[in-house]
């Protein structure tokens, strides 16, 4: 498919992150389910063809789609939409999908989403789509956190729209944690996976449920589980693996984190 950029804006000049709004001319509606991803192809300088996965960034609206992309030092494909020479509004890419199964379970349960740098992209379309601007709340009244780390205040993408929703909505929760923050940063600091552990924690102590939780019944076929609470986690494997490690201590049965990694 042909996809036309209507909108390229940096939303980091530090970070080099760019938020990207696409369209499909040739669809009045590009379906998809929040969480997916398209792959974007392109030739290199040498006519080699090049693919590149993007989580989509936003929820299904018309024939519209967003991206959110880093520049990369030596990156293909992320200088080639990042430049405004090469990739100026109204300019287009060619794309397939959408792809993945990083989506969140239904019916919809308590849910913590942990995120990272641009891993935040499929969250961002979680929350639009739980949340719609001027839609019915699809969230059926269930807790939602938002765990968003990144190393500095300037690498905060979105920050301004989760927090609307975190000031409109009282169980929609967003938790931005800086592991470098400076000296006038007043919100929370350190890895993820330490505030995921805390809201776990205090989520049983609540419920007077014990952690770590029974394991669950062998015998109920794996199709047939559900849970009360999910982990979705989207990011660079290192905090991927350590996020699900923590998960496990506390009993977490593996059907119950979901993920996507990207690197």
């Amino acid at each position: 498919m042909t996809a036309r950029l209507e909108q390229k804006i940096c939303i980091s000049e530090v970070a080099e992150c760019y938020h990207f709004d696409f369209v499909i001319d040739s669809m009045e509606h590009f379906p998809y389910a929040p969480g997916q991803f398209v792959s974007a192809v392109a030739p290199d300088q040498n006519g080699k063809q090049q693919t590149r996965a993007y989580s989509i960034a936003s929820a299904p609206r018309a024939n519209h789609f967003d991206l959110c992309v880093n520049r990369v030092e030596n990156g293909f494909f992320s200088n080639h939409l990042a430049d405004l020479t090469d990739l100026p509004p109204g300019a287009t890419i060619q794309i397939h999908g959408p792809h993945g199964h990083f989506v969140l379970h239904e019916p919809i349960t308590d849910s913590i989403l942990i995120a990272t740098g641009t891993g935040v992209a499929p969250m961002r379309a979680y929350a639009q789509w739980l949340f719609p601007e001027g839609g019915p709340d699809r969230s059926q009244g269930k807790q939602i956190w938002l765990v968003y780390g990144t190393r500095h205040e300037t690498d905060i993408y979105y920050q301004k729209e989760f927090e609307a929703l975190d000031e409109k909505y009282p169980n929609f929760h967003y938790l931005p944690t800086l592991s470098r923050a400076l000296d006038g940063w007043t919100g929370l600091r350190g890895y993820v996976q330490h505030h995921v552990s805390r809201i776990i924690q205090e989520r049983a102590a609540k419920l007077g449920q014990t952690t770590p939780v029974p394991p669950v019944d062998p015998t109920i076929p794996p199709s047939e589980l559900s849970f009360d609470i999910y982990a979705y986690i989207c990011g660079l494997n290192f905090m991927v693996s350590s996020v699900r490690e923590a998960l496990s201590n506390f009993g977490w049965h593996r059907k119950q984190i979901v993920f996507e990694r990207y690197d």
